[in-house]
């Protein structure tokens, strides 16, 4: 995401490179570029001349430091002035009711059952909630099902009522349905519409009115940019929402509707989607988005992903296994499972620091890992628990049943084992720190 706006913020920052003071001249002219970049990635007029107003005042009134560069400084104003843009803090839904009400609303095609069932999913696993979803949606063919289908997915119960029209009746049944089963969230899909289409927008105001809830949440496809930035302008004349949840950010290079709309609706962008999995939900945290966004990269996110993942106990385990080099291909295979689960691996790259940029123009592919497992699972439980065991013979047969070649396999076996000793010696931290002792130094700040 955001790929395009990275790279020509990259040739912003280049007009200040080697010089060795902000003047009215050089930021003029990197405004300029940054300027046309925001618009470049579809944001509003309005908004990126606020914008670069705003970061050229703060710059030419700063002194730059002995120890950092005109780049560098104006590279943190750009990344605290992109933080505000967006909202400043992260905003986090409001749960105090019982139950509580979450309407989600928006146009067509704009993933909003998708996202009902990410929501839910959200609120089960990492909330401690027991959420209810309402099935809403009258008129689109088959949504009912979609939902149900996605329900069944996470595990988490749905109210639908196939023989009424009545999306009002259905949401008020079915808040009635969560209080009856000890339910403590409701989240209430409903049917895409136009902003025009006044009749479907009366509908949805007395959906609001009838159910007072808690949170009505404003979902659109990021990808459409300053459309999707208009419509959520009209929505919010009609339905007052709590917040914006963005989708398909994932498929999005420009990112105009991620930088645009807090400040056109002043509205919080509370979620964004990112992938087709259930897990594929993020929280919206600001500061976070805009080191993404400058190619700094966002580790906590990475590390929260990764400890959704893993298990507490499966890990004290593991460190015990790796410490008596006992890691097998079981736990091998159980890792990439887990790492399979953190989502699409391009996005998780460009998490890590001067990573994102140096893979931009690489096809990263998801299912890289599928050779692997194919190996994996065509070994024996016996081959699996004891790698030193596998003998050329082995390999053989095992390279057979995966549909591979000897080569891959005997590649895959040194793999794991220079990983093995690697990790052995990195949990003897006595170890550990004679190794990283003999390294030679590396030229940093050079």
């Amino acid at each position: 995401m955001f790929e395009n706006l990275q790279d020509k913020l990259d040739r912003a920052f280049k007009v200040l490179k080697g010089q060795g003071s902000i003047t009215e001249i050089n930021v003029a002219e990197t405004m300029k570029e940054i300027r046309k970049a925001l618009l470049d990635a579809d944001v509003n007029y309005k908004t990126a001349k606020a914008f670069t107003d705003d970061v050229k005042e703060k710059a030419l009134g700063q002194n730059v430091l002995t120890s950092i560069s005109p780049g560098q400084l104006l590279t943190k104003i750009v990344n605290d002035e992109l933080t505000n843009l967006m909202g400043g803090a992260v905003e986090e839904l409001n749960l105090s009711a019982n139950p509580t009400i979450i309407l989600i609303a928006g146009l067509n095609g704009a993933g909003k059952t998708t996202f009902s069932g990410k929501l839910a999913n959200f609120l089960k696993t990492q909330k401690n909630k027991k959420p209810l979803l309402v099935a809403g949606d009258v008129y689109r063919l088959a949504a009912i099902d979609q939902l149900e289908i996605l329900a069944g997915q996470i595990g988490v119960p749905v109210y639908t009522d196939r023989n009424s029209k009545d999306p009002v009746a259905i949401a008020i049944a079915g808040i009635a349905e969560a209080k009856k089963n000890g339910q403590n969230v409701v989240i209430i899909d409903t049917a895409g519409r136009l902003a025009i289409d006044n009749e479907l927008m009366n509908e949805i105001s007395e959906v609001k009115a009838r159910t007072n809830p808690q949170e009505i949440l404003f979902v659109v496809d990021s990808m459409t940019g300053q459309d999707a930035v208009n419509t959520a302008k009209v929505f919010n004349d009609r339905l007052d929402f709590t917040g914006v949840v963005l989708t398909k950010l994932d498929g999005d290079t420009r990112g105009g509707a991620a930088l645009s709309i807090k400040s056109v609706v002043n509205k919080p962008i509370k979620f964004i989607g990112t992938g087709e999995k259930m897990e594929a939900l993020d929280v919206f945290y600001p500061d976070r988005m805009a080191s993404r966004i400058l190619g700094m990269g966002d580790v906590v996110s990475l590390v929260e992903r990764a400890q959704l993942q893993f298990d507490e106990k499966e890990s004290a385990e593991l460190q015990r296994k790796i410490r008596k080099n006992k890691f097998d291909f079981n736990d091998f295979l159980s890792q990439i499972q887990q790492i399979k689960k953190m989502g699409n691996m391009k996005d998780l790259m460009g998490m890590i620091p001067g990573v994102g940029k140096a893979i931009k123009d690489v096809d990263v592919d998801d299912n890289a890992f599928v050779p692997i497992e194919a190996i994996i699972r065509s070994m024996t439980p016996f081959e699996r628990e004891n790698p030193d065991a596998i003998t050329q013979s082995r390999r053989t047969r095992i390279a057979k049943g995966a549909g591979s070649n000897i080569t891959e396999v005997n590649k895959l076996i040194k793999q794991f084992e220079d990983m093995r000793k690697m990790m052995k010696q990195f949990s003897n931290p006595a170890a550990a720190a004679k190794m990283m002792k003999g390294m030679p130094k590396m030229p940093f700040g050079k």
